[in-house]
């Protein structure tokens, strides 16, 4: 499929390894500071959930678990809330970042402990001032992806569930053992994933793109629309499917692009209604799932069977294989960013700070 893999590809194809290893790491050596973490947002009175860039998605995923479970969260991005938000006696701040150095995050980190919140700092990188600066750090020390965030993505999401999971319960060795088991089963159905997205005509540089979710997989689409901007340079949109219902549909027309997640319970019918007048419209859908009948879009990805709140662990891994080979039928290089610098460290402008790699945050 292709003559020369990029750095993206490869940084996606290790992806089931690192997601493994980091369920074995949070409930082995990583767990004690899991508990430590869920401790003090237990004991909190005001729970924020927070990140920016691909960490904010991540934040996203992991909403849902708080949410269903009676236990709410301000779920608010790093820069909003650092130039918008003050935090109240009794406040935990859960900050989700790759570098732990991006400028925001480092700010908001001070504003959180100046008002004497608790600080959890879920990040990859142990030398980054959240891993130092936060009272519970969770690092995951994984090898950081070569330019667009897509290890540094999945297992900070993986992180946040684990210790959502412990807040509001106990996440013990069955669900891991679920949870790795669907890791596998995606990482057997890459060579078939590869194949369909190579013989798919749902790919054609220069369309509009729009990607559509719910629930967990919320993060996910918001993930897929930063990956056709970071990856493919090329721009894109994405919004809660019911938000979707309420007057976007105006500018459908056709030859655009659709991809949507399906939850693995709720609102499919509703959903694969929606998918099936897009396409009576004129616009072609990708349909990504556990359980979806290969005729109801024009590419349908079958996702492992996990459970839904967890679906996010997976659901993934196609739009990122798609935006790879987007990519490459455009004629871009997903390996390099044209203004992006590899960590953004000032609060000013766009061409400051411009490098040739990075995942933000």
């Amino acid at each position: 499929m292709h003559s020369q893999m990029t750095h993206f590809l490869r940084d996606i194809l290790r992806q089931p390894k690192e997601l493994r290893w980091t369920l074995e790491h949070l409930t082995g050596a990583g767990a004690e500071a899991i508990v430590r973490a869920a401790g003090a947002v237990r004991d909190a009175k005001h729970v924020y959930l927070t990140g920016i860039g691909s960490s904010w998605h991540a934040a996203l995923n992991v909403a849902p678990m708080f949410q269903e479970a009676a236990r709410p969260v301000y779920v608010v991005e790093s820069s909003e809330l650092l130039e918008f938000g003050e935090f109240p006696t009794g406040s935990a701040v859960m900050v989700i970042s790759r570098s732990g150095r991006s400028v925001e995050i480092v700010r908001l980190a001070e504003k959180a402990k100046r008002a004497g919140a608790a600080v959890i700092g879920i990040t990859n990188a142990l030398e980054g001032t959240l891993a130092k600066e936060a009272e519970f750090p969770i690092v995951l020390p994984i090898a950081l992806d070569h330019a667009i965030s897509v290890n540094t993505y999945s297992t900070l999401a993986a992180a946040g569930g684990v210790l959502a999971k412990n807040v509001i319960g106990s996440f013990g060795a069955e669900p891991v053992r679920e949870l790795a088991n669907a890791v596998d089963q995606a990482a057997h159905a890459i060579p078939r994933w590869q194949k369909q997205i190579a013989g798919s005509k749902w790919f054609a540089p220069g369309r509009t793109t729009y990607f559509l979710a719910r629930g967990p997989s919320l993060g996910t689409a918001q993930e897929a629309r930063l990956l056709w901007e970071e990856g493919v340079k090329a721009p894109a949109t994405a919004m809660g499917t019911g938000v979707f219902r309420h007057g976007p549909q105006e500018m459908v027309r056709e030859g655009m692009r659709f991809g949507i997640w399906l939850d693995a319970a709720r609102m499919r019918e509703q959903d694969l209604a929606t998918a099936r007048d897009l396409r009576k419209l004129g616009a072609s859908v990708m349909l990504i799932g556990q359980g979806i009948p290969a005729d109801d879009a024009d590419l349908v990805f079958e996702l492992p069977k996990i459970a839904g709140e967890w679906q996010f662990l997976v659901d993934c891994m196609p739009a990122q294989f798609a935006a790879e080979q987007l990519a490459r039928m455009s004629g871009v290089d997903s390996d390099s960013f044209r203004l992006c610098s590899f960590v953004v460290e000032d609060e000013a402008g766009l061409l400051s700070g411009a490098a040739d790699a990075g995942a933000k945050s």
